[in-house]
């Protein structure tokens, strides 16, 4: 297949997702591309990707290799189905940080649909999460199978995942099998629910790995939600793996019974990006015809129209700026000036606050990681191998060695 490659929409740590297109036609796809000489990981999705055949699971389109790249270094290029909608984590945090508890009912089942599906494929996704989904025309999307793994084959890492959404005995370093990925969708409707991960006061990865696996706690789900969907989330988040439900047990579970109406894709009243053509073509003026002389008088726009949203947010007179004496102010130009003065003389040590502001940013540094990184994206990475290292110990570097130290 001949093809371009358009602009970068996506970048991990060992690979960048670009958008293509066929030179000899219109169809848009997706491609994962990375060194050749560290292409093992990507060459594994695809396996994993290619057994699967769903419409709830992202479609791999095929693989090649391109000479060049960086530094010379040929590159695989893994094709996959483009989904333009968006994560499921934008699309709840679009919605002001929850979505309504029939919209949950109605992922949840699409994502119980195709996790059994990859189940009865026997294969672990292992980081499920709303960064993993993907909002389609017709259904759902579970992607990125980077972490993916068959369920009982020996020789893979024991810690892959995102640890915010790790089940205990994940967190534990012990077998990572399909409960791992139930528990994974418990914590992934409560952040539909809540838009934040399950364990929100836990920002410190050691200490949260630590409560995860050994505390006895479970995540709670908020309190407007229906006894069902509680008592669904309860189904998923069973500390022994064993009472776990299973995606096909789920799928008769009350909650998601209620639930078996058609598909309803979200209200976008934006554009989800600068390709997003549908809305550009609603919004973009008619060319005026030659052949009309008098055009009729343009209809008042909807209510919903873009220009009706931004007259709403500007208001219909413009802003007074003049200073009528209300106005506080904050710093002046003879106050910049000498500040700019006195600091080529003398450098003054790090004030209390700029102290504050770094440790403040290592946190959220740390917190980000807990949230919304997976293990398996610092391959390279000392934070990661010293974190594992202080919670897992001699067997986390065991485990390393004999896995040619791939975390």
């Amino acid at each position: 297949m001949e093809w371009k490659r358009g602009p970068a929409i996506g970048r991990g740590s060992s690979a960048t997702v670009y958008l293509a297109s066929e030179i000899s036609g219109v169809e848009v796809f997706a491609v994962k591309s990375c060194d050749l000489s560290s292409s093992g990981s990507l060459r594994r999705e695809e396996r994993l990707i290619s057994e699967l055949c769903s419409p709830y699971v992202v479609r791999c389109l095929g693989s090649g290799v391109t000479e060049g790249g960086a530094g010379g270094i040929g590159e695989f290029n893994l094709f996959l189905e483009y989904v333009a909608g968006g994560t499921l984590s934008d699309l709840v945090r679009n919605r002001g940080g929850s979505l309504d508890e029939k919209t949950i009912q109605l992922y949840a089942n699409q994502l119980a649909i195709g996790l059994d599906h990859i189940h009865g494929k026997g294969i672990v996704h292992c980081d499920i999460k709303g960064q993993n989904i993907l909002i389609g025309k017709e259904a759902l999307k579970i992607c990125d199978f980077g972490c993916g793994k068959k369920a009982g084959r020996g020789g893979e890492p024991p810690i892959v995942g995102t640890p915010a959404y790790m089940s205990p005995e994940v967190a534990r370093g012990e077998e990572q099998s399909f409960p791992a990925d139930i528990w994974a969708l418990g914590c992934t409707v409560i952040e539909m629910a809540t838009g934040s991960n399950p364990w929100p006061e836990m920002n410190h990865p050691v200490s949260a790995l630590f409560r995860v696996a050994h505390s006895g706690d479970t995540p709670a789900p908020p309190d407007w939600l229906s006894n069902a969907a509680k008592d669904f989330i309860g189904k998923c988040l069973a500390r022994d793996p064993r009472q776990r439900w299973t995606a096909a047990e789920l799928l008769r579970h009350p909650f998601l019974e209620e639930n078996c109406g058609a598909f309803r894709g979200p209200t976008r009243e934006s554009p989800t990006s600068v390709m997003d053509q549908t809305f550009w073509d609603s919004v973009e003026e008619p060319e005026d015809s030659a052949e009309t002389p008098s055009p009729a008088p343009a209809p008042a726009p909807a209510a919903d129209s873009p220009a009706n949203r931004i007259t709403a947010l500007i208001g219909t007179s413009p802003p007074n700026w003049s200073d009528d004496g209300s106005w506080t102010r904050v710093r002046g130009i003879e106050e910049e000036h000498s500040q700019e003065c006195s600091s080529r003389h003398e450098i003054e040590p790090p004030s209390a606050a700029a102290v504050a502001v770094e440790e403040e940013e290592e946190e959220e540094e740390e917190a980000s990681f807990f949230n919304d990184y997976s293990f398996n994206e610092f391959q390279n990475s000392s934070i990661i191998k010293n974190l594992i290292e202080i919670y897992y110990g001699d067997h986390a570097i065991k485990s390393n060695a004999n896995n040619n130290n791939k975390i």
